[in-house]
């Protein structure tokens, strides 16, 4: 029962951190748009969060997984 609450903790954090990811890939487009950021600058950032997004995601799966052992154990 637990086990079922930790897995749907980690994924609503996980939507959570993807809708950041969204709204910062929007900020990024809109300031593109803008002019304050050139093509390739727009490109390299929405890469770099992606790559940390990627890396949140990862962390938030070990977390969750480390959780679930933690909680069959006892």
């Amino acid at each position: 029962e637990l086990t079922k609450v930790v897995k749907k903790m980690g994924e609503d954090t996980k939507v959570a951190v993807r809708n950041l990811r969204r709204d910062a890939n929007d900020k990024v487009k809109k300031m593109e748009k803008a002019g304050d950021f050139t093509e390739d600058d727009a490109k390299g950032t929405l890469d770099d969060i992606q790559k940390l997004i990627d890396k949140t995601i990862k962390d938030i799966d070990k977390i969750v997984e480390e959780k679930e052992q933690e909680i069959l154990e006892v």
